[in-house]
């Protein structure tokens, strides 16, 4: 039995890229990289309906990571208030 050959990433998004660029049909396409016409097929709709997760987990990306900073600075904020309070408390300050 034949096996079945593993091909990189890169190899996937450059055929996929052009299959979408769609200046040589599917078959020439296959023919040109040695790869069956319906891999090729599935390589393209994989690629497109991955653009929609791209763009919307950059932003969900963005919003979770400002999300995250000011959680931080929050906190850092409720810690410096507690010192300050704790100084002025010891320093005689706070009466």
């Amino acid at each position: 039995m034949a096996q079945r050959a593993k091909r990189s990433a890169e190899f996937k998004a450059k055929v996929a890229r052009e299959a979408i660029e769609g200046k040589l049909t599917i078959s020439e396409i296959a023919a040109k990289y040695e790869v069956h016409p319906n891999i090729v097929s599935r390589w393209k709709a994989d690629a497109l309906d991955g653009l929609v997760e791209i763009f919307s987990s950059k932003r969900e990306k963005k919003d979770k990571d400002q999300e995250e900073v000011k959680d931080e600075l929050y906190k850092q904020i409720g810690q410096l208030k507690v010192e300050v309070d704790w100084l002025k408390k010891k320093s005689g300050l706070d009466r």
